[in-house]
């Protein structure tokens, strides 16, 4: 994955960061953390990349003007649509030849087992 975004500049976390944004439309900071399940310092490195870049943008959230909204900017979206998907490039590259079938479930088995993981984390065994 870092070498497939590495010419464009950009790590795994900042390009999954312009994937929500880009997919999801703006979002509060605050989400963003929880969605990615990365310490806030973490991601607060990698926003401060992005803005620097001019590919994101922080707004004011308009109920709470403590927190933060971020959006994608014009500059984002170009170069959002510049990368080839690296997810897609990645599976394209681990299931060649492999059935459709057991593709989907190795994709349930995992879905499964990663709610298990994040149930068992917040303790609802």
């Amino acid at each position: 994955m870092e070498s497939v975004l590495r010419p464009y500049d950009l790590g795994s976390t900042q390009w999954y960061v312009l994937y929500l944004l880009a997919n999801e439309g703006p979002v509060n900071q605050r989400n963003l953390t929880r969605k990615l399940e990365i310490e806030r310092a973490t991601l607060s490195a990698v926003i401060s990349a992005l803005v620097r870049k001019g590919l994101i943008e922080q707004m004011p959230d308009l109920d709470d003007q403590r927190q933060k909204v971020l959006q994608i900017t014009t500059a984002g979206r170009k170069l959002w649509a510049t990368p080839p998907d690296p997810i897609e490039l990645i599976a394209t590259v681990a299931f060649d030849g492999v059935d459709a079938e057991e593709i989907a479930t190795t994709n349930r088995i995992l879905r499964e087992a990663t709610q298990r993981l994040i149930n068992h984390k917040k303790g609802n065994k």
